[in-house]
């Protein structure tokens, strides 16, 4: 099939590739001539594992190309998809601006019958907007065109996004449209078996992807809230996480404690959903609270290395010490550091004079580009540290579990590790040379 892609990001990029894959000619289209000119010359601005290899086979094989004009990827495309970004505006709500100038420009430039496909995460009742703008720019034209939109929200996951794609639980295909329904379930059918292809409205589409991402949230804040009570009493989240995933109800995934999730959907979906019940009249009650708990996280972390360095007041009696931070990305196997929990905590340790040394393995340029100079950086994670007064996990990075503890005790300067991201078992930790303190868990004071 003949297929555009409009917007180059983590989205569109694994969308454009994974469908070019498939036999199928595929055009990407961005207005940042620079990004294009660097996925021309056959390089990605994002860290995706295995993305930039189905990039450069395609390319060899001349089933994906790159443009600024989407004139022509518009003239030379059946098949539509919009994957801009959909960022948080001032008041929380969503920013549709770039979704608007999409449709605008292919309801200026389309020729014949098209079917465009949202992929985008957008309030409810966005399809009937994005209907209305192209009908619009067609009758300035004085031209009569069909077209059918669609509503097909991603669900992938960064580090694993082509597996998410050619592998995933459900394909969601919102549409009023029988021929458009049909023609995006062929397109779909060559990746995943049809079983796994659901159909709905536009709407319940739209809302199924906030759904989605706000139970997910939710599940985390849980076991956040629940992790910081077992602090308080003296019990192992580990063992509440194992007796509670063996309910088949609740399951094992999503219930590991720690900082807070972050990344580029889950903090603008919760504010946007929040927002669309003011604007309705309805108080997401579950949801603030959600948002709430994940913001206070990092505080919590934060407070349990106040509390070993036996400092009350934060602000004042950091100062002067440094630290190792492990990870700078909001999870691993991505350079995504977009709300972050570790950058938060980088940026509140930077307030009390606290000098940050930071190693991660993807995401080192991006943290530059947040602090610049203000921080100092590392190729490996030992270099970092040398003469540190404590050692802070801040991204669950498969490298970090298998870091050599001996190396680690003769570069530590006071021996003591915060974990906020329960890389390692208490089992495994008792008898080490380091005070270990984690989250949801008891601390280890091997050394006091």
């Amino acid at each position: 099939m003949k297929i555009s892609v409009i917007g180059t990001g983590y989205v569109g990029l694994v969308t454009g590739a994974c469908f070019s894959s498939k036999s199928n000619s595929v055009i990407c289209v961005d207005i940042d001539k620079e990004k294009i000119q660097v996925l021309k010359e056959g390089n990605i601005s994002i860290y995706e594992p295995g993305l930039n290899k189905i990039i450069l086979d395609n390319m060899h094989n001349d089933n994906l190309k790159f443009t600024t004009d989407i004139k022509f990827a518009v003239k030379n495309s059946d098949i539509i998809f919009i994957a801009v970004g959909t960022p948080s505006a001032n008041d929380n709500s969503t920013d549709l601006s770039s979704i608007f100038s999409a449709v605008k420009d292919i309801g200026k430039y389309m020729e014949d019958y098209k079917i465009i496909v949202n992929k985008s995460t957008v309030p409810v009742g966005t399809f009937s907007k994005i209907k209305k703008i192209i009908k619009d720019e067609i009758t300035l034209r004085n031209i009569k065109l069909d077209f059918d939109v669609v509503s097909n929200p991603e669900f992938l996951r960064e580090g694993s996004g082509i597996n998410d794609f050619i592998n995933p639980d459900r394909v969601i295909i919102g549409s009023s449209s029988d021929k458009a329904k049909c023609v995006i379930k062929d397109l779909y059918s060559n990746i995943v078996s049809r079983n796994r292809i659901i159909c709905m409205s536009n709407a319940a589409a739209e809302m199924t992807k906030y759904a989605s991402n706000a139970m997910l949230a939710a599940r985390i804040s849980f076991v956040n809230d629940i992790s910081n009570l077992c602090d308080i009493l003296g019990v192992n989240i580990e063992d509440v996480k194992l007796g509670m995933g063996r309910d088949k109800r609740i399951g094992p995934l999503f219930l590991n404690c720690g900082i807070g999730y972050g990344g580029s959907c889950f903090p603008k979906d919760i504010k946007s959903l929040i927002e669309i019940g003011n604007k309705n009249n309805y108080q997401m009650i579950l949801l603030k609270a959600v948002e709430e708990i994940n913001k206070n996280q990092t505080n919590i972390f934060i407070k349990k290395i106040l509390k070993y360095f036996n400092f009350g007041t934060f602000s004042k009696n950091l100062a002067g010490k440094t630290f190792a931070v492990w990870g700078a990305a909001f999870k691993n196997d991505t350079d995504d550091i977009r709300e972050s929990p570790a950058i938060i905590i980088i940026k509140e340790l930077l307030k009390s004079g606290v000098k940050i040394f930071c190693y991660d393995p993807k995401a080192m340029k991006k943290a530059y580009n947040v602090f610049g100079n203000k921080i100092c950086y590392s190729k490996d994670k030992y270099s970092i540290l040398k003469n540190a007064d404590a050692l802070l996990i801040l991204t669950e990075w498969d490298e970090f579990k298998e870091a050599d503890f001996n190396i680690i005790n003769s570069n530590l300067k006071d021996k003591v590790i915060f974990d906020g991201r329960n890389m390692y078992s208490l089992k495994y930790m008792l008898g080490k040379p380091f005070d270990y303190i984690s989250m949801g868990r008891q601390p280890i004071y091997n050394c006091r």
